[in-house]
């Protein structure tokens, strides 16, 4: 029951756009193992810069 929870927290999170930074995590030291990985902080303000700052990827 808790593994679904979280798979559902984790999908639902997906969908509305949250970073994932856990994920971020597992994927640098799986794919980029001699690369910095950036702290929680620094992965959500560049999370925050690459959503805003896309031309049109706002309404107003």
């Amino acid at each position: 029951m808790r593994a679904r929870l979280l798979a559902l927290a984790r999908l639902v999170r997906t969908i509305i756009g949250v970073p994932d930074y856990e994920r971020y995590l597992r994927h640098m030291r799986a794919r980029h193992p001699g690369c910095r990985i950036m702290t929680r902080a620094e992965f959500a303000a560049a999370r925050l810069e690459a959503r805003y700052s896309r031309p049109g990827s706002r309404c107003c």
